[in-house]
């Protein structure tokens, strides 16, 4: 599938959806929010895919949204205020959900900058693998006036602590990919030539995964702030309840075998 402003391959149980708007380093635009879940979906839709990477063409990974777009911003020249809200509801917002809810893992490469709502696209992957020379900047609140959006603030309440999440949001500083890793905003940075090889890597183990399995990990993890440890274990004890069954007595097998487990649905 090739749109406009997206493009997706389909390789290996690999999905690969590629942000396709080199010369504005991928801005977000109308058209971009659009084809990008409508790649989600059709990823999504393909039973044979087991994980979606979501990356940039050419050097960045994703500016944020195309302020050059009327719609968006262009903003001097607008007779009419520009309707955020109405902007988030409509493109934004259901483009970061399709990565939040996606059915099957996903992973940002992260090849470059990530700034402002492509900020917020890397935080909603379940993995983040960035490049040694990749940044991450949130500029809504110096430069345009505005709160992080499309999810960043939650995202980064949870991982970077209130202090640090601050000083992230209300200084749009330019954050390196080392100090990324270090804060917790992503798993892991790599060199730039070894950025392929890592991603596919990370992509092998979580398709050689059980899928339910994966599903349901994401799921205890993203619950776990809202239990007490009691209700938690509780949560846990449920998940095993079900995939114990599936995947356990397979996965001891191929323990003692010395092999690699073949799990229902792979």
């Amino acid at each position: 599938m090739h749109n406009d402003t997206v493009s997706l391959g389909i390789d290996s149980a690999t999905a690969t959806v590629t942000l396709d708007r080199p010369d504005s380093l991928n801005s977000m635009s109308i058209g971009l929010c659009h084809d990008l879940i409508e790649a989600i979906e059709t990823a999504e839709s393909d039973r044979s895919v087991a994980v979606v990477i979501i990356t940039g063409a050419g050097r960045g990974f994703c500016a944020g949204a195309d302020l050059s777009q009327p719609a968006l911003g262009a903003g001097a020249a607008n007779e009419e205020p520009v309707d955020v809200p109405t902007l988030m509801d409509l493109y934004f917002n259901p483009a970061v959900r399709a990565i939040q809810a996606c059915s099957v893992p996903t992973v940002a490469r992260v090849n470059g900058i990530a700034g402002g709502g492509g900020f917020g696209l890397a935080l909603a992957c379940d993995i983040a693998i960035a490049a040694r020379s990749a940044s991450f900047v949130a500029t809504f609140g110096p430069k345009l006036g505005i709160v992080p959006d499309i999810g960043t603030t939650w995202h980064l309440s949870r991982r970077a602590g209130r202090s640090r999440a601050l000083g992230i949001a209300l200084l749009g500083e330019r954050i390196s990919a080392a100090q990324a890793v270090e804060w917790g905003l992503i798993y892991a940075v790599v060199d730039d030539d070894a950025l392929d090889h890592e991603t596919a890597r990370v992509a092998k183990i979580l398709r050689d995964s059980s899928a339910e399995a994966s599903i349901r990990i994401r799921d205890a993890i993203d619950v776990a702030p809202h239990h007490s440890f009691s209700e938690h274990l509780d949560v846990e004890r449920e998940h095993q309840r079900v995939l114990a069954p599936l995947n356990l007595d397979e996965g001891i097998r191929a323990f003692l075998e010395k092999r690699s487990p073949e799990f229902p649905g792979r």
